[in-house]
């Protein structure tokens, strides 16, 4: 009985084993990057001093999955510490990815006067301010002054670092962001080791 092909070429073999494990590596890695988690570093001061220059994050991107499956928007909650696409995104001019913090969603109105936030909606028409539910309170002066009412379908977001102009966030030029825009909320802080934690 004649040896298969396979036997008589091992190496062949081998190489085929390898290349179908490195095709199954590489559409793993796409379909977790896509619907499961991706992984971003931090660049810039403005959500000092929650996070800083460097600092791995891993962005849990279920949620965003999840709603899609259901063919709904992800709506991120209020306080969250999210990663949206750049809408103002101009390659070699900013940054592609940027991560602030949720401060009013889809159809709130967002008063920002003498450094304090007040949100109005139908749950808390008297106005709420959204500092005093985070975990991580940024207490820095915010020098600008606002006055809008976020649009359907998207968020109005901030940095934690609210001097000056170290945040390019809702309040200095981005604007809202739209929800399709959302990646995914923080899940951990993976690097400094030192300094891992949960969002």
């Amino acid at each position: 009985m004649e040896a298969s092909f396979f036997t008589r070429h091992p190496f062949i073999k081998d190489a085929l084993n390898i290349g179908i494990f490195l095709i199954c590596v590489i559409i793993g890695t796409i379909l977790i990057n896509t619907f499961v988690f991706r992984s971003f570093n931090v660049v810039g001061p403005s959500m000092q001093n929650t996070l800083h220059t460097g600092d791995r994050l891993i962005i849990n991107r279920l949620p965003v999955t999840w709603s899609q499956l259901q063919n709904k928007q992800y709506v991120p909650e209020r306080g969250q510490v999210i990663v949206f696409k750049n809408p103002r995104f101009t390659p070699g001019v900013e940054e592609e990815y940027l991560v602030k913090r949720v401060i009013g969603l889809p159809g709130e109105r967002v008063v920002l006067e003498n450094g304090v936030f007040t949100v109005y909606n139908g749950e808390h028409p008297n106005g709420i301010n959204p500092d005093d539910s985070f975990k991580d309170t940024p207490r820095s002066p915010a020098s600008h002054t606002v006055d809008t009412i976020v649009p359907d379908g998207e968020l109005f977001v901030t940095g934690d670092n609210r001097v000056g102009d170290n945040s390019f966030d809702s309040r200095s030029g981005l604007g809202t962001v739209p929800l399709y825009d959302v990646i995914g909320p923080a899940s951990f802080r993976l690097f400094p080791f030192n300094q891992i934690r949960s969002f």
